[in-house]
Formats: structure tokens, sequence, C-alpha cells
């Protein structure tokens, strides 16, 4: 059964909180300084849970609705976790035409996650992505940086056995 929302638990350390909470003293009283809080709190944490944004919230006074608001609104933040295995799927064209939507399917039912979310163990993602400009090896899928072209929904076990 695929879940509904990522099933990872956060778990920020003292060490990421103090970390953050000295960037949101540096720039807080900056004007325009909300993107860049975000920005580094991200480079803190690897994503933006809603137990990050409160803290931004309270430090910096800005109400957590408009920090979600701008969260949500650039596709540069992320609101689930990313793997240690970043799995990304064109889903563009010509890789679409070519059974990239089937190699999507396979991979979130092996997984049991749907795109944008992570594995409870922390160990894959899954994401969606427009081009990765390897058309000519249609269909596509990236884990981290490494390409695999020409697939088939029978390639994605032995792909992912190498990252087990």
């Amino acid at each position: 059964m695929l879940s509904k929302k990522s099933t990872v638990q956060f778990n920020g350390t003292k060490e990421q909180e103090k970390e953050l909470l000295e960037v949101i003293h540096e720039l807080k009283d900056e004007k325009g300084s909300l993107m860049p809080i975000l920005q580094r709190a991200q480079d803190i944490y690897g994503y933006l849970p809603i137990e990050v944004q409160k803290i931004i919230s309270n430090e910096t006074g800005i109400p957590l609705e408009k920090i979600y608001g701008v969260v949500t609104f650039y596709s540069q933040f992320n609101l689930n976790p990313k793997g240690r295995y970043r799995i990304s799927v064109c889903l563009g064209t010509a890789c679409y035409v070519k059974g990239s939507g089937d190699i999507y399917n396979k991979l979130m039912e092996k997984l049991g996650i749907v795109g944008g979310e992570c594995t409870p163990d922390g160990k894959f993602s899954l994401d969606a992505c427009r081009c990765v400009g390897a058309c000519g090896l249609a269909p596509v899928m990236m884990v981290n940086d490494e390409v695999y072209g020409r697939l088939t929904v029978d390639d994605i076990d032995d792909i992912l056995a190498k990252y087990e």
C-alpha cells in the first residue's frame, strides 16, 4: 500500500537547531531575509519540515502561514527529506512515450512510496522530472548522479539491488 505522507520522522539535532538560530539572528533584520533563511535552513536540515518552519516563524515573527506559502510556492524547497539514494524518473515527452510512466509506477510499487516521498529507512526518495537531457537514451532515470537509460520495468529490481 502506498503511503499518503512521508513516514520519516523529524530528527533534527541540537547542533542543527543552534546553527539555524545563528543564521536567523544573523539575517532576520535584513530586508527580504526570509528566502536566505529558508535556503540556509534547508542546507542545514536537507529539507524544511514544519518543525523547522515553526522555529523560523517564532524567531522572526513571520507568520507560519506565510513561511509555508513561500516553501510550497518555490520548487527549490522540499517539505520531505530526500533519501541517501535520490531516484528521479524523467517524465518528459521522449521518455514518457517510451514507457517512463510505467517505470515510475513500478518504483512507487517497489519502494512503497509516492513521488516526493522518502522510504521510512531514509534510503530512497523518488521524484519525477521533466528532462535530464538524455532523450536519446529514453526512457531514463537517475539515481543520485548516475544515469540509467533505455529502461524497461524489468530493469528496476537489478538497479535497486545495486543500492541495497
